[in-house]
């Protein structure tokens, strides 16, 4: 399998700035590999909220992971503050492949990955077709 190389900032669409935290940093010293995973999870979902597209407490549909990577470049450690960019590489009808892109200082990731939400019936966990309002929001992004 080949790694693949760093994205510059530029290859993101949307921002979300966030800080490191003590807890953050295994005993190696650096910012342990789960937590770019929050990451994503925050930078994707804090987005769609804010933009309308998803409200996790009344909506009629959930988007469920069904598939992460994360590639690692570059070291991250407390106290610093990280961009987390986003952008989507594929809609379909019921799924989304979003990407994203981590950064420190400078403008190569640091870390680079992507999620893959299904989105289904918030009861019967069924997979449903993406409401207009978030394909309009995801469309933004592509």
């Amino acid at each position: 399998m080949n790694k693949p190389l760093p994205q510059p900032r530029s290859a993101y669409r949307v921002w979300r700035t966030i800080s490191t935290r003590w807890m953050d940093n295994d005993a190696y010293g650096h910012v342990n590999n789960v937590v770019y995973y929050s990451w994503f999870d925050t930078a994707v979902n804090a987005y769609l909220i804010e933009q309308g597209a998803l409200d996790v407490a009344h909506g009629a549909s959930i988007g469920l992971v069904v598939e992460t990577h994360c590639s690692y470049f570059a070291p991250l450690s407390f106290p610093q503050t990280v961009d987390v960019g986003l952008r989507v590489a594929h809609r379909g009808t019921s799924s989304v492949r979003y990407e994203l892109g981590i950064f420190g200082t400078g403008d190569s990731a640091a870390a680079q990955g992507h999620f893959v939400h299904v989105y289904v019936d918030a009861v019967t966990r069924k997979p449903v077709a993406l409401s207009p309002s978030l394909v309009s929001v995801l469309d933004a992004l592509l």
